[in-house]
């Protein structure tokens, strides 16, 4: 028999509830055991909607809880880091929604909680590991379509609203939206190792009323 990673859920975010905790309440060596939230109606309406065994009213006193190994940290990005410090302070095992740091800084800190703790601490993002991810690296592996010699790649969306987090400077704001043309090129750059053209990375633009992001390699 499996035994299950008993898992903890800091934040009653919409990725955690609509997309990554069904998802691990699927998987074979997962179990979400309790979720938490600043507010205690929040996580109680959010546990009954997940099935989900126990609801806390801070992040606190989630941690607290010895039969949790490992914590989500689904909260707005400028938490990610001190949340999830805290989480491996308290002895917790952390899979960090990305980005999951604003600054090389706090990415370093975060590094350093780490290596201090004795945890593991990764981040929620599925590019490098993702199905279709691989196959393309398989197929320029076998030369299905020749030398790579050039990737340009694009991110956009068409969200206005000042008060919206995404766009608040403070918490991240559109910096975190270039996070996936960058983790794209991470990919990309793996598929020039394999065929050995010449690098170039162009610039990351950003149009702050449309988050539309544009890197090019060539």
């Amino acid at each position: 028999m499996k035994t299950k990673v008993k898992w903890g859920v800091i934040g009653v975010a919409g990725i955690a509830t609509e997309k990554v905790i069904p998802a691990m309440q699927r998987g074979e060596w997962s179990e979400v055991v309790a979720i938490a939230s600043r507010n205690v109606e929040r996580a109680e309406q959010a546990a009954e909607q997940l099935g989900i065994g126990k609801a806390y009213g801070s992040y606190e006193e989630l941690l607290a809880d010895p039969d949790i190994e490992a914590i989500y940290n689904p909260l707005p990005n400028h938490l990610h880091v001190p949340w999830s410090i805290k989480a491996a302070e308290a002895g917790k095992h952390v899979l960090c929604e990305k980005p999951i740091s604003l600054t090389v800084k706090e990415a370093r800190s975060l590094l350093e909680a780490r290596d201090r703790t004795g945890v593991k601490i990764g981040e929620a993002f599925m590019v490098r590991t993702h199905p279709q991810w691989r196959k393309v690296l398989e197929l320029i592996a076998a030369g299905r379509i020749g030398a790579v010699q050039s990737v340009i790649g694009y991110f956009s969306y068409n969200n206005r609203d000042p008060k919206n987090i995404r766009n608040i400077l403070q918490y991240g704001g559109r910096r975190a939206d270039g996070y996936w043309l960058l983790s794209y090129l991470y990919v990309s750059t793996r598929l020039w190792r394999r065929t050995r053209p010449s690098v170039r990375a162009g610039p990351v633009r950003s149009g702050h009323t449309n988050g539309f992001h544009d890197l090019r390699n060539a």
